[in-house]
């Protein structure tokens, strides 16, 4: 199966046409998304929010993409994907732009769910790439997507930190006229990628790839609330996954405080090069992995490894474990993510998949929004390994649940959550 699966993959083909634009708008946006999550709380804090209050503002964005992302992808499906980028991204300028000149709480707690409600450029940029993907290419440009994410990640904080120097509110506006000029720069450059409005049939497995027999029938998904049961069920594992990986994200500075002593600086570091190496990861391994091992077997290691690092982290075996539980962990969620992606896009109709891709987003926003909660709940009330012994456990499940057979290319398992 890896042969059949891999085999043809094992050579790079060069980048479609647009690729290169779509990359360049997400990294960019990210960089924006990155210069404010971290200088959030202590801006809300100037506010004379509560520790609540905080935490009902920074929970806001996510409960907004949520809801939005969906309604956000079925537009693009129906008028294209590059205006419904181009509108994602002036909402990312308006809602950083009303954090910015936020006066009260309430004020600032409507500028994020302005930003949230309009933030769903990542499952619209994927379906672009699904678009002008081969079906054997589409893990790896994912992944190279994904690696945008990262590079936001990493230049934003860093950029958001110098912004803070000319005052709390400036990291926003900041970030503010970088979407700003973004959406402006993609109005021109941006490619329209959705086959109903280009013209172009969507690219099909190479005959070397398809599997033995007839070719599968894609079904077409109608109404508001259907999905696909294949898509539906690989975003179960999405959302479980990523609600296993936010729980550590939240907690993993509280750890290296109380297990480590480390100052704020030096936690920073250490997030600075998790970031730095999800990018290799994506970047650089996707391809040969989904070569040998194709998109079943790449999502069930990844899965796996994910769950393996969390326990190492639950271990207090000082620096040893926590350097291992880190790379299992960087490079479980290095592969799972693009390659959920992938595979939800394969088992989409063209014309549904920017709303199938914003149910996954959605998904993932509800994850990064419950996630975080259970995981300080536990790590405060029950013990510094329980989050981690949680989402372990459930990373172990979701390998359980990926749907058997090929991933991403519209065969149907017949099964559903």
């Amino acid at each position: 199966m890896a042969d059949r699966e891999g085999g043809s993959r094992s050579r790079r083909r060069p980048l479609p046409p647009g690729f290169g634009t779509i990359w360049t708008t997400v990294a960019i946006d990210l960089v924006g998304f990155g210069i404010v999550l971290p200088i959030l709380p202590r801006y809300a804090e100037d506010l004379h929010a509560t520790p609540g209050v905080i935490g009902l503002v920074v929970a806001s964005f996510s409960v907004a993409q949520m809801i939005g992302a969906p309604l956000v992808g079925r537009l693009s499906d129906r008028i294209g994907r590059k205006p419904v980028l181009i509108l994602s991204l002036a909402g990312t300028a308006i809602g950083s732009l009303i954090t910015g000149l936020a006066g009260s709480v309430w004020i600032l707690l409507l500028g994020r769910i302005v930003d949230g409600s309009s933030g769903a450029s990542v499952s619209v940029a994927q379906a672009a790439v699904a678009d002008v993907a081969s079906p054997e290419d589409r893990p790896r440009l994912l992944g190279l997507l994904g690696a945008a994410f990262g590079v936001g990640f990493v230049v934003g904080p860093a950029i958001g930190a110098l912004a803070a120097f000319g005052g709390p509110h400036v990291p926003f506006l900041v970030a503010a006229l970088i979407s700003g000029v973004n959406a402006i720069v993609a109005l021109r450059r941006l490619p329209e990628t959705h086959p109903d409005r280009t013209g172009v049939a969507e690219p099909r497995p190479a005959p070397h790839d398809a599997p033995d027999g007839p070719m599968p029938v894609e079904h077409p998904v109608s109404g508001f609330g259907r999905v696909p049961p294949g898509a539906l069920r690989l975003i179960g594992v999405g959302f479980v996954a990523l609600f296993a990986f936010s729980g550590f994200e939240t907690t993993f500075s509280l750890l290296l405080e109380d297990r480590f002593g480390l100052t704020i600086g030096s936690t920073g570091a250490v997030f600075a090069v998790i970031g730095l190496a999800l990018v290799v990861v994506q970047a650089g391994f996707i391809h040969p992995i989904h070569a040998a091992l194709g998109e079943r077997r790449t999502v069930r290691v990844a899965l796996a490894t994910l769950s393996v690092g969390l326990v190492l982290l639950s271990i207090d075996g000082r620096w040893v474990s926590l350097v291992f539980a880190l790379l299992a962990l960087v490079v479980g969620q290095g592969l799972v993510t693009p390659t959920m992606a992938s595979a939800i896009a394969g088992e989409a109709p063209a014309r549904d998949r920017g709303r199938v891709l914003g149910y996954q987003q959605s998904a993932g926003s509800f994850a990064r929004a419950i996630g975080p909660a259970a995981a300080g709940f536990l790590y405060g009330r029950v013990g510094h390994p329980a989050p981690y012994l949680l989402g372990a456990g459930l990373a172990a499940i979701a390998v359980l649940l990926v749907p058997s057979g090929r991933l991403g290319t519209g065969e149907r398992t017949g099964s559903s959550l």
